[in-house]
């Protein structure tokens, strides 16, 4: 059982950045970060592997988002800038073991999940 806590969420204007962390208790291959707005899918924001560091992002927010990881501390973080309107939801950072011929973009691909950090984007 791997046990992740999320943080930093919070109100912004547009244009603002905000920089949400994932702590988790354990480490395997990959963490991503999800979000979900109110009366939507949860939808795949961003990715990184553990070791090798390489990410992959929505089409959505690149260039607006990093995720970074701390193998150490056993953090991943995602920084968020230019936020936009359409930004706003419950964000959720997930942990995934090795799958073979996985892209760590679905849902599936992620074993344990948090509680999520709210995200508002508002004037």
């Amino acid at each position: 059982q791997v046990h992740l806590v999320e943080s930093g969420g919070g109100l912004v204007q547009p244009g603002g950045s905000l920089r949400l962390s994932c702590e988790a208790s354990g480490r395997d291959y990959a963490m991503g970060w999800f979000r979900q707005a109110p009366g939507k899918e949860r939808e795949f924001v961003a990715r990184i592997t553990w070791y090798s560091g390489t990410a992959l992002y929505a089409d959505s927010v690149r260039g607006r988002f990093t995720i970074s990881r701390d193998n150490a501390e056993k953090r991943v973080d995602l920084q968020m800038n230019s936020l936009k309107p359409e930004d706003p939801a419950r964000y959720f950072c997930a942990h995934a073991g090795y799958k073979p011929a996985a892209l760590y973009a679905a849902r599936d691909d992620y074993d344990y999940w948090g509680q999520g950090t709210q995200v508002t984007v508002s004037s």
